[in-house]
């Protein structure tokens, strides 16, 4: 008996059942995300469920092929050798994955077993080696071992600045660092959530290692005054303890590139690796060479991620950020992206007078490969109404990066507005796992778990998003967005009163943010907390949105059921559509 795992897009599900009972019934075990059990981190089983599996059996269809999830999984099936594909109605299997031969399934629907079931069990049976023959009187030789790559998790560089504002700086070394080492294809690195699960801990490098499996740890420190910088790195051993290599750079802050690729180098060396041309010139290759502009961007970066949610004055420093980075390097994409996806967040949210393309377009002129300028194109177009354009826009974004934050929470934004919850669940969980701060994701996880009826999922999202939210409260305590968002989790895990209170907070303090006003809404009508109270916050909310977007998705959330057949509520939408000129609301609003 062999361990499959089979992955699937969410709209193949009735095929995936019946495949995954067609294997069942050769004598395998197969494991498919219906075995998630209510409350379970999400993410996290799959993974491990993963990492278990001897073959990979990947299904591909016109919509798994355009699934980050389905993409991801397929890549960790084929790096390790276990990939088994198989395709629905002819689906050409995407870019990367066109050289594996493909198992056709043809029209079949996933009624009754396909014909091609032999076929697709003799595939397994030679990807997992004698491990796959059904169990008997006579036990099978073991498989032989695969050779593994070396592995390696760069933990969170420390800042030593003295100066808690400088952690910015720390962080983006950190994650550059991660983004060289994954470019050498001899090398498998953790990813930047994984790794960074640990920052602020006190670790022993051995535990580490053991937790991750990996073979190699990396750790250092950043310290930055002025124009000078100090950065330490040791390579640990991650099963002895030893020291594999380790080094200090005191440079100015112009060589702060030099130094990065130089550990980057160093490691690979240490390591024994071999490093294509094609890796070396990848490392060697950056966004900008102006270090003034890269400290710029990081700063950007850093209340992009960590500053309130909604609220204007973070977008509108966001943007002087990154126009002073594009002053000093016009020709910074990334520096460029951010600025587009503050300006969107500024037109969508606020109204303000932002037309956010331009920028998106032209950071896709200087670098065609990056994803989230895509996610600003995909909201303007949503916004017009042309759908068909902005699923185009939607799948290249997840085809260019499926591993970013940004469209993975704009592909469940997606997902939500047009009420496909279990595809939305997908995405906020994903985009939750890969950037731990992303309280508001967790947020929107409660509500999609409540409509599908998953209550411990639910109550699991809502222990998350409060854990995150203390966190981003315990870093700046006037953050109202995390206010709003863990005041929702309060109310839903029994502490009402606490919940109310964290409600009238997040108002004082930002009164005029209408992402916490509306977030505030929905906390007070879980368990019927204040329903008059929510009527009136959102009364100031409908009387000032300035987007057809945030008007539909008062009438689609779920959060919104307990008051949606109110009088009051009936008005404010209907006058507020009226303001904006979008006609009637849809008949199921």
């Amino acid at each position: 008996m062999a361990r499959i795992f089979l992955s699937y897009a969410r709209d193949d599900v009735e095929a995936a059942r019946s495949l995954a009972s067609c294997i069942s019934e050769a004598g395998h075990d197969v494991w498919w995300d219906r075995h998630l059990h209510g409350g379970s981190r999400f993410a996290s089983e799959i993974d491990r469920a993963l990492k278990d599996a001897e073959a990979v059996v990947v299904i591909w269809s016109p919509q798994s092929i355009d699934s980050a999830w389905v993409q991801d999984e397929a890549g960790e099936g084929r790096d390790s050798g276990r990939l088994v594909p198989v395709s629905l109605g002819s689906a050409k299997p995407p870019l990367g994955f066109r050289q594996f031969q493909t198992i056709d399934l043809g029209a079949w629907d996933g009624s009754g077993k396909p014909k091609a079931i032999g076929e697709l069990l003799e595939a397994v049976e030679r990807t997992c080696g004698a491990a796959a023959q059904p169990d008997s009187a006579t036990p099978a030789a073991k498989p032989a071992k695969k050779q593994k790559r070396e592995s390696v998790c760069v933990l969170p560089f420390i800042n030593m600045s003295g100066d808690p504002e400088q952690e910015y700086f720390s962080d983006g070394i950190s994650e550059d660092i991660i983004t060289d080492l994954s470019k050498v294809s001899a090398l498998s690195v953790i990813a930047r959530n994984t790794a960074f699960t640990f920052k602020g801990q006190t670790v022993d490098v051995k535990d580490v290692a053991k937790t991750l499996g990996v073979t190699y740890v990396l750790e250092g420190s950043v310290r930055k005054a002025g124009n000078r910088v100090r950065i330490t790195a040791q390579l640990i051993d991650g099963a002895e303890g030893d020291h594999v290599w380790a080094d200090r750079y005191d440079r100015d802050l112009d060589d702060i590139f030099e130094i990065q690729d130089e550990i980057s180098k160093e490691i690979v060396r240490a390591l024994r690796l071999k490093l294509m041309p094609s890796e070396e010139q990848a490392i060697d290759k950056r966004g900008t060479q102006n270090p003034q502009a890269y400290n710029l961007y990081l700063m950007g970066r850093q209340q992009w991620i960590w500053g309130t949610w909604g609220n204007e004055r973070r977008d509108e420093a966001i943007m002087r950020i990154c126009k002073q980075a594009i002053t000093l390097d016009p020709e910074y994409a990334e520096a460029w992206t951010l600025m587009a996806l503050a300006q969107a967040e500024l037109l969508y949210w606020h109204g303000k007078d932002q037309d956010p393309l331009p920028a998106a377009e032209r950071a896709l002129e200087i670098n065609p490969r990056l994803a989230e300028p895509h996610c600003v194109k995909v909201r303007y177009l949503e916004q017009q109404g042309r759908s068909e354009e902005a699923d185009k826009e939607l799948a290249q974004a997840l085809r260019l990066g499926p591993e970013s934050w940004e469209v993975n929470r704009e592909a469940a934004r997606i997902m939500f507005r047009r009420d496909r919850m279990p595809d939305a669940i997908r995405y906020f969980e994903k985009a939750s796992q890969l950037l731990d701060t992303d309280f508001h994701s967790c947020l929107m996880l409660q509500t999609c778990y409540l409509e599908t009826g998953e209550s411990e999922a639910m109550m699991n999202a809502a222990r998350r998003t409060l854990e995150r939210a203390e966190k981003a409260l315990a870093k700046d305590p006037t953050n109202g967005a995390a206010l709003s968002a863990g005041a929702s989790s309060l109310i839903i895990v029994g502490e009402v009163e606490r919940g109310k209170e964290w409600v009238e907070r997040a108002l004082l303090l930002d009164p005029d943010n209408l992402l916490v006003r509306y977030n505030a809404a929905c906390a007070l009508t879980f368990r019927d907390a204040d329903l008059d109270g929510a009527l009136d916050l959102l009364q100031e909310y409908f009387d000032r949105v300035e987007s057809p977007g945030n008007i539909h998705h008062p009438e689609i959330d779920p959060d919104m059921d307990p008051v949606r057949d109110h009088p009051r509520f009936r008005e404010m939408v209907a006058s507020a559509r009226q303001r904006l000129g979008m006609g009637e609301a849809a008949a199921n609003a």
